[in-house]
């Protein structure tokens, strides 16, 4: 197995493959080998023996008696042998890339792909999986939204034939946290440090407090659970810049506190889609939604309501989604089941 990218939802992933090991063998029958590791810093790291955690240190360590490593992504999952690519590399909201070409080259070599980047759904998704299925390979995200909460196989293998029309929740955790400490007394500024302090926040957050995270998840969900495309630019997006602390304990107080509301819904054969802070009253189960704890209601048409909720993520529910995405790629019976 690879892993494209050494940040914490890659790092903490290792540990759990590490940890999970035995049990992977006597569950599954299957032992799982890291033999590439590659970074912008790195480079492409390849060990066919297999990175174990006493040679992590190591991996920084460049040796000019080293064998010459792989010099771009191909010769270097041919180099690791790779199975599977873990994909965990930045968002690139308006392209996509170069996530999409990382996930193709490794379906055309004939690996699995398992990705924690929303680009490669949003802007590639049909393509991705038709050529998954081609290759007889698996192609799947499940820690795109939510952390790695089951929404998509949910709808894939728990419930067939149902139609999603529409959905509504909190998506955006920074975002909730801040609106959370706020309401708690703290300015606008200092709660996005507090979201840093505790690691949610990025160094830049924009693309969280403008909603972009946000109106990507919203577009990952329409394209996989509704099967309508939509573009990023269709999504009516207003982030929370413009709320102050008084704003936000004021409306808390007069009972209809303001969150970061995603909204998806069919017109037709078009799809309605916001992300936008609204006050919403304490009847609404959303109101009651803390801190970094995310909430979607999906509309079906067998089930009118329909609420997936997870409190408090951390990254180990993250990088569980992959390592849940990995058993489904490669254990009995999945082998030849592609979702397209």
């Amino acid at each position: 197995m690879c892993l494209l990218g050494w940040g914490n939802v890659n790092r903490r992933l290792f540990e759990l493959l590490e940890a999970r090991r035995d049990q992977l063998q006597d569950q599954y029958g299957f032992s799982p080998r890291i033999t590439g590791i590659a970074t912008r810093r790195l480079g492409w790291r390849v060990a066919p023996e297999g990175f174990h955690s006493h040679s992590l240190p190591r991996i920084g360590v460049r040796s000019a008696a080293a064998a010459p490593s792989p010099g771009n992504l191909r010769e270097w999952l041919k180099a690791a042998q790779a199975d599977v690519l873990f994909e965990a590399t930045s968002l690139n909201a308006q392209t996509g890339q170069p996530a999409i070409d990382h996930i193709r080259a490794a379906l055309e070599l004939g690996a699995h792909a398992i990705t924690a980047n929303k680009g490669p759904i949003v802007h590639g998704y049909e393509e991705l999986s038709r050529l998954a299925a081609k290759q007889g390979c698996r192609f799947l995200f499940e820690s795109t939204v939510m952390d790695g909460v089951p929404i998509f196989s949910t709808f894939r293998e728990s419930l067939p034939l149902v139609r999603v029309e529409g959905f509504r929740g909190i998506l955006n955790s920074t975002t909730n946290l801040m609106l959370t400490q706020m309401e708690r007394g703290l300015s606008f500024k200092e709660a996005l440090g507090k979201a840093r302090d505790i690691g949610v926040a990025e160094s830049d957050p924009a693309d969280d407090i403008e909603a972009w995270d946000a109106a990507v998840k919203v577009a990952v969900l329409a394209r996989v659970v509704m099967r309508m495309a939509v573009d990023l630019k269709q999504i009516d997006r207003h982030g929370i810049g413009h709320l102050t602390g008084e704003m936000v304990r004021e409306a808390r107080a007069a009972g209809h506190p303001y969150k970061l509301v995603c909204r998806a819904s069919r017109k037709g054969h078009s799809l309605a889609a916001s992300v936008r802070p609204e006050m919403v009253p304490l009847a609404d189960p959303l109101a009651h939604v803390p801190g970094t704890s995310s909430i979607v209601y999906f509309e079906t048409d067998i089930f009118p309501g329909l609420a997936i909720s997870e409190i408090d993520p951390t990254l180990d529910t993250t990088a569980y989604g992959m390592l849940a995405d990995f058993v489904k790629a490669v254990g009995s019976n999945w082998q030849k089941f592609a979702f397209a």
